[in-house]
């Protein structure tokens, strides 16, 4: 193997996500969408990252993730992967990428991981039409990684963002849905807005790992998006959220002092002028 080819192994490959859960270890995973958050998620040494949808909220200005394509999807996960060549990364498969024919899933699986570059592609819902897709892609080597409960994908059908999982028979039909996962083959699954009981049975149910965002502490591991946890985007604060720095004031406020900065005059001062010979 070249040494190029060494350098690009990543730290946290699949096997480690799966050996992390049997060794009882905690799995950190952010999202991230560009080379300059994909560089810092690899220097703090963040065990995946998930290139997610979200892209079409968090950065891209639109009300849902329904618009995001699978070229916006390629593009950002590229950037990311050029960011951090030695982290896991998981491309989030968009809205009617996967859900028409097991042939069109395949199709765009396989061009996450040519042209993104990525070792893994997530997905949405545990019901057997994905499920039998979930199959035919891992079989063709191709890691899957799936998401249960709040899945934004279906917004409309789910009635909005809401737990999913406090009655009964849809806490049942969840548990039903991350055994189908497993049985399909993914390496490990999402549980987004589920009760934190209903998220430690479930965790405990499974042989894959389970990462939490809304879940509670019983999750195998947890993953929260970059922008989020570093308070860049101020006016979301749900409940589950911790901001874990302020980026947000410190960004504007240097925004305001190279503004002022320039309209005085004293910005850019001799020290950052090139002068002649």
């Amino acid at each position: 193997m070249s040494t190029q080819a060494r350098r690009r192994t990543p730290r946290a490959s699949v096997r480690r996500i799966l050996e992390l859960k049997r060794e009882g270890k905690k799995i950190v995973a952010m999202s991230a969408y560009d080379v300059v958050f994909g560089a810092l998620m690899e220097e703090a040494e963040i065990d995946l990252i998930l290139v997610g949808d979200s892209v079409g909220t968090a950065c891209l200005g639109y009300d849902s993730t329904l618009p995001v394509t699978m070229d916006d999807m390629i593009h950002h996960a590229r950037a990311v992967k050029r960011g951090a060549p030695g982290t896991l990364v998981v491309l989030d498969m968009p809205f009617m990428t996967y859900q028409i024919s097991v042939e069109e899933a395949l199709r765009n699986a396989g061009r996450a991981l040519q042209e993104a570059g990525v070792e893994a592609v997530k997905v949405e819902g545990g019901h057997e039409r994905t499920c039998e897709a979930i199959r035919a892609m891992v079989v063709s080597g191709i890691p899957v990684m799936g998401h249960i409960g709040l899945t934004p994908q279906s917004v409309h059908a789910l009635g909005g963002y809401r737990v999913q999982g406090r009655e009964a028979e849809d806490a049942d039909r969840l548990r039903a849905e991350a055994l189908a996962l497993q049985d399909a083959g993914v390496f490990s699954t999402v549980l987004e807005l589920v009760p934190a009981p209903l998220a430690r049975d479930i965790s405990a149910s499974l042989t894959i790992p389970t990462i939490g965002i809304g879940a509670g502490p019983w999750c195998d591991g947890q993953v929260l998006v970059a922008y989020d946890a570093l308070g860049l985007n101020p006016g979301f604060t749900p409940k589950f959220l911790k901001q874990f720095a302020r980026l947000h004031e410190l960004a504007l406020q240097g925004v305001r002092d190279f503004a002022r900065e320039v309209r005085e005059g004293t910005y850019p001062g001799p020290e950052h002028s090139i002068q002649g010979d």
